[in-house]
């Protein structure tokens, strides 16, 4: 079995690409953490296969929080990034949801249309 991680970013906010960055770098963190936590087997999978991480791109914060709770129904690990609002964006904006790591069956199953940002 093989593992991934993908990382959902939306595409409505026109950050930066330093600020895109970040904002991929958290969801991939906060994912992983959770992951640790709670399917160990798969993070550690995953560490040992080379964290391999997909990053696509979604519309808007509907089409993301669908995910978000796509992802928790399927008892996947993710983490959704929500902002201070200390830079380019208001408080408390979503902007990035870590998904895995998992089995790429899994991840594949739930995000496999979305395209590469």
């Amino acid at each position: 079995m093989h593992y991934k991680q993908v990382i959902l970013v939306r595409e409505d906010l026109a950050m930066s690409k330093g600020k895109t960055c970040a904002q991929v770098a958290h969801a991939s963190l906060g994912s992983a953490e959770v992951a640790m936590e709670k399917c160990k087997s798969w993070y550690n999978a995953w560490k040992k296969e080379g964290q391999k991480k997909v990053v696509l791109k979604v519309k808007d914060e509907e089409e993301m929080r669908y995910y978000y709770e796509m992802a928790k129904k399927d008892m996947l690990p993710c983490y959704l990034v929500i902002d201070a609002g200390l830079t380019e964006l208001p408080p408390h904006t979503p902007t990035a949801l870590g998904i895995g790591p998992a089995p790429n069956e899994k991840i594949d199953k739930l995000t496999g249309k979305l395209k590469l940002l």
